[in-house]
């Protein structure tokens, strides 16, 4: 009878009741911590340009150029209309959509299979093409952009979507990223697959990868993020306008000598939304892979 009564008290929660000492559990406390008081400025300053551009997008022309700024006395909604009539806004999205997605998912499979050798396949010279890889972090890309255009070229992808998706569908990073995570997994798991006669290619997709959805999602986010907002690569790799990405097209909204800056605020507003909806759905992952980047 002790026994059974023991093994019960064992698997009640240790936080129910007073403590062995007779005191009650302490509570977290709620107050404010004084970090706030500077996380609150900092968090201002940085929403300020994304709610300036909100502002200017519901602005008129006159409102936008008058000086000092101020806030609009409407709301034009007109300038919406206008930025999807005026270009062809929703096939640069779709592009976008494209070239983002194939980006994430080649850096899915192909640093997966990357990171995975890397952590646990040891091969001749495994080491120092790892610190090569891990090099190629520092080197600027304008560096590399020719060379890349000349091999792009060789392949017969200039002026096609196929020119912004081969080149990053893979990245250092997330070889690095992903072999340091393989690197935090027990091998008795990968054992016992074996034992069972698993393939490696099986430990990666049945093993592995279900215990890396968090950092597979923060990869996801900054891959998209990334290839969605880049500029510079679709402005050398792409002249054809049914070809652009809307980082690119919206560049059409500047003129020389004038700038529709309410169109074009408007449709960056449009082209941030698919931004804020991937990273909203994929928070939970990103701040769980964040807070275990450091536990065995």
């Amino acid at each position: 009878m002790s026994i059974t009564m023991t093994g019960r008290a064992a698997k009640g929660p240790a936080t129910r009741g007073p403590a062995a000492d007779g005191t009650a559990p302490r509570r977290r406390s709620r107050r404010p911590s004084p970090l706030h008081l500077v996380l609150l400025p900092l968090s201002l300053v940085m929403v300020a340009p994304l709610l300036w551009m909100v502002l200017l997008s519901v602005s008129t022309k006159e409102e936008t150029r008058r000086f000092p700024p101020g806030l609009p006395h409407g709301i034009e909604w007109r300038n919406y209309t206008g930025a999807l009539a005026d270009a062809p806004l929703a096939h640069w999205l779709g592009n976008s959509a494209i070239v983002s997605v194939s980006c994430v998912a080649g850096n899915l499979v192909f640093c997966s299979l990357a990171g995975y050798a890397f952590a646990r396949i040891r091969f001749l010279g495994s080491r120092a093409l790892f610190v090569a890889v891990l090099a190629t972090l520092m080197v600027p890309f304008q560096i590399v952009m020719l060379p890349t255009l000349i091999m792009v070229r060789a392949a017969g992808l200039t002026d096609t979507l196929g020119a912004l998706i081969v080149p990053n569908l893979a990245t250092a990073f997330g070889v690095f990223l992903l072999r340091q995570f393989f690197t935090t997994v027990p091998r008795e798991l990968e054992e016992a697959a074996r034992i069972d006669g698993a393939s490696r290619l099986r430990i990666l997709v049945q093993v592995m990868l279900p215990l890396m959805r968090p950092t597979l999602a923060t990869l996801a986010v900054l891959t998209f993020l990334q290839t969605w907002n880049d500029f510079l690569w679709p402005l050398i790799a792409v002249q054809n306008p049914d070809h652009m990405t809307v980082q690119l097209g919206l560049q059409t909204f500047q003129g020389a000598h004038n700038t529709d800056w309410p169109k074009l605020m408007a449709g960056t507003v449009i082209s941030q939304l698919p931004v804020f909806a991937m990273f909203f759905v994929a928070q939970r992952f990103f701040v769980r892979s964040v807070a275990t980047a450091g536990l065995k």
